[in-house]
């Protein structure tokens, strides 16, 4: 499994042993419930789709009540689905807790970042103000934006005032300070995208990887090579 759903609660700091200040974000994640379980041969890759936090059945549209109601699982709010390279070890109603991470391990941390609305250019694409001084008729406005003779138009992806925020946004390898089991809460080095209570996608960093996790991929070439054949395979068929 190479990744959990979440939810992020707020920012503290904490303190290392040697007395420096972390900044760290405070995660609930987990438990999670595996609602459908994806292979090559059934979907054509390997994942798993995980459900988090309950939510009132009344909520939810009837065809999403009604797989719920077929898998025999408590209906859920955030539905996502993760990467795993073994997911004939997992079954539908399953439990995957946040012990998947350990203090150490790097991760990729996926969000909705915070809407701001219509926002001019110097706070949407830090653009430089006017001159502030009396009669000055541009202090925040944009300016001239057209090219000249040739080509006559403005250039396509041209930075100017809209709309800000409220995107899909990953952060790249994040470092995980604390794991607490029983209150169920990722604590991770840094900011994540969203506002509090915002769900988030918790997955194992492809770029930066602990060393505890580099021995783990160490030990298993041969798993790999198995799963490289399995999908080439698939891809011919």
């Amino acid at each position: 499994m190479n990744g959990i759903l979440g939810k992020k609660l707020g920012m503290t700091q904490i303190f290392s042993e040697d007395g420096a200040a972390i900044p760290v974000t405070v995660i609930e994640s987990g438990p999670c419930t595996v609602l459908q379980v994806k292979t090559i041969k059934t979907d054509g890759y390997n994942a798993i789709q995980l459900g988090f936090e309950d939510v009132k059945e009344s909520k939810l549209k009837k065809p999403v009540r009604g797989k719920f109601k077929k898998i025999n699982v408590t209906a859920k709010k955030f539905i996502k689905e993760v990467s795993a390279e073994d997911p004939q070890n997992y079954k539908v109603g399953q439990n995957i807790d946040l012990t998947i991470f350990s203090p150490g391990d790097y991760v990729r941390i996926t969000g909705t970042s915070k809407g701001r609305g219509f926002q001019g250019g110097i706070k949407r694409w830090n653009w430089s103000r006017g001159p502030e001084s009396h009669g000055s008729m541009s202090h925040r406005a944009p300016g001239s934006i057209g090219a000249s003779a040739f080509p006559s138009r403005v250039h396509k992806g041209h930075h100017l005032p809209g709309h800000m925020g409220n995107q899909r946004v990953s952060e790249q390898n994040l470092e995980v300070v604390k794991v607490d089991k029983e209150n169920n809460l990722l604590v991770v080095k840094g900011s994540v995208p969203g506002h509090n209570n915002s769900f988030l996608i918790i997955q194992r960093s492809q770029r930066k990887k602990s060393k505890a996790h580099k021995k783990q991929e160490q030990e298993k070439p041969e798993a790999k090579k198995e799963t490289k054949e399995k999908k080439t395979q698939a891809g011919k068929k």
